[in-house]
């Protein structure tokens, strides 16, 4: 080499050395094996950067959320991140005006998801919790858990909101609020973001990839008795066989909003479903003394139990949040969420106490059983509740799949619509075959569920909401926020122990059996 070319080449070298060292102030940085995160300069001292990890955010959700491909994140062509996280949050970055959703929602469309996604078989079991509570007690208990679960819904989407405008992201998943809410805040949880992401998006899975299958279970069983009764009398098993068609065939649809009619269809059967079952409760109706107020303590373990499981809806408050077109209504004063969960605890009251009022100490555990078998009116509400159930399997399923897709979609770039779709059909007929081969698979869910649904949707919201706000705004005077939350935790704990002594008797019963 010429010494004018080594003396150009060290130039150079020296020139980029200097740009390097500029920039690094500004810039994505990597070190190591560590995970790449955005640093910013601080305003308020002059050439030191920020290294608060409560304003650090991990790059897949900028990348990801703003339309950046992930593959650049190892490279300098990054976007620079200027301003403070804390800035954003106070009204500098809107996440709303930066949702890209391709078939975004209505409020009308979100409330009737919502409804349908509360208002499943568990309303047909209220009569038989509330023979386990009381009247008097059985109506301000249901009260009480449906204020506590709709709180912990605001808690977790206004977390949400908090943490999109701090991070200006547009908008973060369930797990993705888990783990950004631990990884933005005290130092102390922050080890903890990877460990609670990995459980919701277990326990969203395990939980309500089990409620379809038992929705397979409880539909082939209504079926059935109907069948029995005025044509022939077969085999449960070959009536869920038969339904795998059909499911595919519905499971097929990718977006909430062409699931809307399925849900409002949904919707109508069960209003007709309890309109005709209100007409037999309300014939020969007892006087209200004739059932007791309150039951003995020891009964209400199945209560909560029953309620708290029938009331949750977590698991699809934050794809229906996600899609909307106006997500601002989904919380507030009046509000989608408020509304619909208004109706939801209305109904479930209504039937939980005139449904044991009118059968008392003879109430089944679903209220069709209580119906009349030598009517067809009556044998009509089987039917359609088993087809309400049915329509609800694709809202129960949209969120497990999305989890399972979203961690699996990379391995399949060639031509991952194709392979969506074979595994859309894949997990459904896993689901059926698992319902085929064990029919009595109720109770083992409801055991799933009952240590699901208590982390997912009472413990887990309150613990975001405290690593959240624990240095902004901060806890609050007298450590209110503090308080409040370890409140709902030990009500979350209490919901975990009955739910779990309540399912281990049910387990206990069906295999004796």
């Amino acid at each position: 080499m010429s010494p004018c070319n080594f003396k150009y080449c060290y130039s150079l070298l020296n020139v980029l050395r200097k740009v390097c060292y500029i920039t690094s102030s500004y810039s994505l940085i990597t070190i190591g094996s560590m995970r790449p995160i955005i640093t910013e300069l601080d305003n308020n001292k002059r050439g030191s950067i920020r290294t608060d990890v409560a304003d650090l955010v991990m790059v897949k959700y900028k990348c990801s959320s703003n339309g950046v491909p992930i593959t650049q994140t190892n490279g300098s062509t990054l976007p620079l991140v200027p301003g403070s996280s804390k800035d954003a949050e106070f009204g500098g970055y809107n996440p709303f005006d930066h949702r890209t959703v391709q078939y975004p929602t209505t409020d009308m469309e979100t409330f009737i998801h919502l409804l349908k996604g509360s208002l499943g078989s568990g309303i047909l079991a209220m009569p038989l919790a509330f023979m386990n509570a009381g009247l008097i007690f059985g109506l301000i208990a249901t009260a009480t858990i449906g204020f506590v679960c709709t709180y912990c819904v605001h808690i977790l989407v206004k977390s949400s909101h908090k943490l999109c405008r701090r991070m200006q992201v547009p908008a973060l998943g369930f797990a993705d609020v888990a783990e950004v809410a631990f990884l933005a805040g005290p130092p102390a949880f922050q080890k903890f973001s990877g460990l609670f992401r990995g459980l919701v998006n277990t326990f969203l899975t395990i939980d309500l990839l089990g409620c379809c299958c038992v929705y397979i279970v409880f539909v082939a069983k209504n079926i059935k008795q109907v069948m029995d009764e005025y044509v022939l009398d077969i085999n449960v098993r070959w009536y869920m066989l038969m339904m795998l068609p059909l499911v595919i065939a519905m499971n097929l649809i990718r977006n909430l909003k062409y699931l809307a009619p399925l849900s409002m269809v949904a919707n109508f059967l069960v209003g007709t479903c309890m309109t005709i079952t209100f007409w037999y409760v309300f014939q020969d109706l007892p006087p209200m003394k004739s059932a007791p107020f309150i039951t003995d303590w020891h009964k209400w373990p199945l209560f909560f139990g029953t309620a708290i499981f029938a009331l949750e809806g977590i698991g699809v408050v934050m794809p229906l949040e996600n899609n909307m077109k106006t997500p601002q209504h989904f919380i507030g004063c009046p509000s989608v969420l408020n509304i619909g969960m208004a109706i939801v605890v209305l109904l479930y009251s209504t039937v939980g106490m005139f449904g044991f009022l009118k059968y008392g100490d003879k109430t089944e555990g679903s209220i069709t059983l209580n119906l009349p078998k030598d009517e067809l009116l009556a044998q009509s509400v089987k039917v359609m509740i088993a087809v309400a159930i049915f329509l609800t399997y694709s809202l129960q399923f949209y969120v497990p799949f999305e989890i399972i897709w979203k961690g699996s979609k990379h391995r399949f770039t060639s031509h991952p619509v194709l392979f969506e779709y074979l595994l859309r059909v894949l997990l459904v007929v896993g689901t059926v075959l698992v319902a085929i081969a064990c029919p009595n698979l109720g109770p083992v869910i409801s055991l799933v569920g009952a240590l699901c649904l208590s982390f997912l949707g009472l413990i887990l919201p309150s613990c975001i909401d405290l690593v959240t706000c624990w240095e902004e705004p901060g806890l609050g005077r007298g450590y209110w926020r503090l308080w409040k939350n370890m409140v709902i935790i030990m009500f979350g704990i209490l919901g975990l122990v009955t739910g779990v002594y309540s399912s281990m008797l049910d387990i206990i019963v069906t295999f004796n059996q």
